[in-house]
């Protein structure tokens, strides 16, 4: 028998129909946001991710599923979705149009990592990507509509939020940050040590624990945003705080991606083990820009449907469509007219092999169908059709023509 591969999970059965209500309750939402749907290649140019999500950066050191196809081209399997929406955006020539775009989008990453809870190597994400506007008032509303993302799931979630600022403020920090780094670089892990010479800031995303120990007394950025990312970020947390969205100032969370600037955000769930992050985002305002497009604000999230499968909260099924079975050979035949115009119209479940009464009414039950219609050999005579609601029980027999 041949297996899934490691780190690979087919997705059948309750828990298909556990991310269709998610994928389809979040569309619902992001389109009350003006949101439209987009899709992007799952291949795509290695150099997209080196350029967009960083050299320095896990995903482009460890986790891509990178290789050479026959055309000699160095490809990968996208390891999240916000750089290939972007290659769009410039591809499509967006960003020299006026008018702000939104996209929303769904399907599969791949990253080769150690799989765990929470953690596969192909996962899913649903995210959504807000191109032009620079207002901070985009960001709180991108931070609200995950929120009722997460409410009409059921979900319970802390919010974490921090500011990365920008290249005006950024380089002052980075010298601060270094200095405090090599005097404590004998003690910190070895990817620290590599990060301090690449991209520093990523030491404050390390997962070691006695590095994070190391880091409390760290420079933090929060204290050294400039004039125009300290205001902004105080704005996000006052309108926070008006909205009545509780949250925490994590002066280390930095997204582990080098795209993001000034703003940054994490959904946690303590309910779901280690792999704790539900949802994340920023702003990454220069992106666009990092791929030949012109300057263009931007800001947006992904939700891993992974991460939160097992913490939704599904409607009740009610029962749906029809069930149509025959009691004799002869009648199977006049049922799948039926069958192909009532499917118009609803959901049809049509028995092909004739069966008893009490059969037919177990296979109705079986596929939660909201009403059985059968045709006996009376019924098949008169032109008829029996039809019984199963949640009023109320029955009748009607002209098959008037069905």
């Amino acid at each position: 028998m041949i297996n899934p591969l490691r780190g690979m999970k087919d997705l059948t059965f309750e828990e298909s129909a556990r991310f269709v209500h998610i994928i389809t309750t979040a569309i619902s939402i992001s389109k009350k946001y003006g949101y439209s749907y987009i899709e992007t290649p799952i291949l795509e140019e290695t150099g997209l991710f080196k350029r967009s999500v960083g050299e320095s950066s896990d995903i482009v050191g460890k986790e891509m599923y990178q290789f050479e196809d026959k055309g000699g081209n160095d490809v990968c399997m996208r390891p999240e979705g916000t750089a290939g929406i972007v290659r769009a955006f410039v591809s499509a020539k967006l960003d020299r149009q006026p008018v702000k775009q939104k996209f929303y989008y769904y399907g599969p990453m791949f990253r080769y990592e150690r799989p765990q809870k929470g953690r596969l190597r192909e996962f899913h994400q649903f995210g959504c990507e807000s191109f032009g506007e620079a207002s901070v008032y985009e960001d709180f509303t991108i931070i609200t509509m995950i929120s009722q993302i997460f409410d009409a799931l059921g979900i319970g979630f802390d919010l974490k939020i921090n500011s990365l600022g920008c290249k005006v403020c950024m380089p002052t920090y980075k010298e601060n940050l270094i200095s405090s780094l090599t005097n404590i670089k004998e003690e910190l892990c070895e990817d620290c040590n590599r990060r301090i010479g690449t991209n520093p800031i990523r030491v404050l995303d390390c997962k070691n624990g006695k590095c994070q120990s190391l880091l409390v007394e760290s420079p933090k950025l929060i204290n050294y945003l400039c004039e125009e990312c300290d205001p902004d970020f105080n704005k996000l947390t006052a309108l926070l705080d008006k909205a009545g969205i509780s949250y925490e100032v994590d002066s280390n969370l930095v997204r582990g991606l080098d795209y993001y600037s000034k703003t940054a955000f994490e959904f946690v769930s303590n309910e779901i083990g280690a792999q704790s992050a539900i949802a994340g985002g920023g702003r990454y305002d220069r992106l666009v820009e990092f791929l030949d497009g012109k300057p263009t604000p931007a800001v947006g999230f992904a939700i891993g449907i992974e991460r939160i499968m097992e913490l939704v909260q599904m409607p009740e099924v009610k029962r749906d469509g029809m069930y149509l079975g025959a009691m004799t050979e002869e009648a199977v035949e006049a049922l799948l007219p039926v069958a192909t115009a009532k499917r118009l119209e609803q959901k049809v479940t049509l028995e092909y092999n004739s069966k008893g009464f009490k059969s037919h009414m177990k296979g109705a039950d079986k596929v939660n169908a909201r009403y059985c219609a059968l045709i006996g050999e009376d019924e098949l005579k008169n032109g008829t059709i029996w039809v019984k609601d199963l949640e009023s029980k109320e029955e009748k027999t009607v002209l098959l023509e008037e069905f």
